[in-house]
């Protein structure tokens, strides 16, 4: 049950229909990994602990730089220099005492991802590179966790939802396939517009909340956003037969 504290707290979520006492206590219990606390991370990171999710682990192994305050919302120039993790917590506890969080201050390779990923309810990808976005992928597949994965750069964005709790679902290596050649392109070198980012992490953190409360989610699909005129695409995903996952 909610306490009083909590109850109004989170007052704007028990007044929908589709929320209500349940979906709060269904957030509450959850755990979430959101790995990168950049550009996208940092408002991902920002809506779920507002949002009450109980236990929010945050896995990333660099320090803010004066450059990550365009767009990583949640550091100020306080925080130059520290690690990412340990600001990010910071903040969030601000936000809201009530959740716990957990820190990673570490990049991620083959031997920590399965261990970061074993036993949460859902994981955001806020990476930036394809190495890192198939072994999450391949993790959330082999621990069937549901995978959030987004990705911007210039006035570009993409989502896509993979729920690995369904065994027909397509993965992330359907879509880019691990052998393809890494595009060379990042926001270091070809910039981003901070608020593009901050519609696709929106839609993440939207995507997971609704994960965790049992509510449907679109998956199987990628989602292109174009920031100069607004536009959105959709395209399905199928599972293909070249990817690993299609013989598990």
């Amino acid at each position: 049950m909610l306490n009083d504290r909590q109850m109004m707290r989170y007052s704007r979520h028990l007044l929908l229909e589709k929320v209500g006492e349940k979906g709060q206590l269904a957030l509450q219990s959850a755990k979430v990994l959101v790995i990168g606390v950049g550009g996208l991370g940092s408002p991902v990171a920002l809506y779920l602990a507002a949002a009450g999710v109980g236990e929010l682990h945050l896995a990333d192994g660099d320090s803010v730089e004066l450059s990550n305050l365009q767009r990583q919302i949640i550091f100020s120039e306080h925080d130059v220099d520290e690690l990412k993790v340990d600001a990010a917590e910071r903040r969030l506890q601000e936000l809201n005492d009530d959740i716990e969080i957990r820190v990673h201050p570490q990049h991620i390779d083959v031997q920590n991802c399965v261990d970061l990923i074993a036993d949460m309810d859902v994981v955001l990808d806020c990476t930036d590179n394809f190495k890192t976005r198939h072994m999450i992928n391949a993790a959330c597949r082999e621990q069937e966790v549901p995978l959030v994965s987004g990705a911007a750069i210039r006035l570009e964005g993409q989502l896509a939802v993979f729920d690995f709790r369904q065994p027909e679902s397509p993965c992330y290596g359907c879509l880019y396939p691990a052998g393809s050649k890494e595009p060379q392109l990042n926001c270091a070198n070809s910039g981003v517009l901070g608020p593009v980012l901050g519609v696709i992490a929106s839609l993440q953190a939207l995507s997971a909340l609704k994960l965790l409360m049992g509510l449907p989610v679109e998956t199987a699909k990628i989602k292109l956003f174009d920031g100069l005129s607004g536009d959105w695409q959709t395209f399905g995903i199928a599972k293909s037969s070249a990817c690993d996952c299609a013989s598990g």
